[in-house]
């Protein structure tokens, strides 16, 4: 598993240029991540069964500027599904295998691993899915955040 170890401060940069309101100082180093408390599905979050989601800064659920850090175990799907804000992401370890559409296919993905950067757009639908081995990726966004599905059966916290 590769590991990026300046993501944090890479993160917060692109964090600071990209919502101008104030925000505390944090340094986290990957200990100090690793040892804040992580809970399942949170706002802005799938609600697949596995993922761990941890709060790095902000808040998902109210107006400003957030980052989570979500931990994807192995061979994990997540359905087609927007969010309302427009949101950045870095994948930290791993592959993450991402793509856009409303119906998710496996064709239309792009393997993700460690270091890549790349967006998810509010209202835009897409999916992702692992394989063999976990994930790592930390989102930012400007909330309120929200998940919606595009068929609710595909919803994991509907069923």
């Amino acid at each position: 598993m590769t590991k990026i170890t300046s993501l944090p401060a890479l993160l917060f940069a692109l964090a600071a240029v990209a919502h101008a309101a104030s925000i505390d100082q944090i340094r986290l180093t990957a200990s100090e991540i690793a040892a804040q408390e992580s809970g399942g599905a949170g706002a802005g979050t799938s609600g697949v069964a596995g993922i761990e989601t941890t709060v790095l800064l902000g808040d998902p659920t109210k107006t400003g500027l957030y980052t989570i850090r979500l931990s994807i175990p192995a061979n994990t799907r997540i359905q087609a599904r927007t969010h309302r804000d427009n949101r950045t992401a870095i994948v930290v370890s791993g592959i993450w295998y991402f793509g856009y559409g409303r119906v998710a296919n496996e064709a239309e993905t792009k393997s993700l691993p460690a270091g890549i950067f790349y967006t998810e757009p509010g209202g835009v639908a897409h999916f992702a899915f692992t394989k063999s081995e976990p994930v790592v990726v930390y989102i930012t966004g400007v909330g309120p955040t929200d998940t919606v599905y595009l068929t609710t059966a595909d919803d994991p916290r509907s069923n």
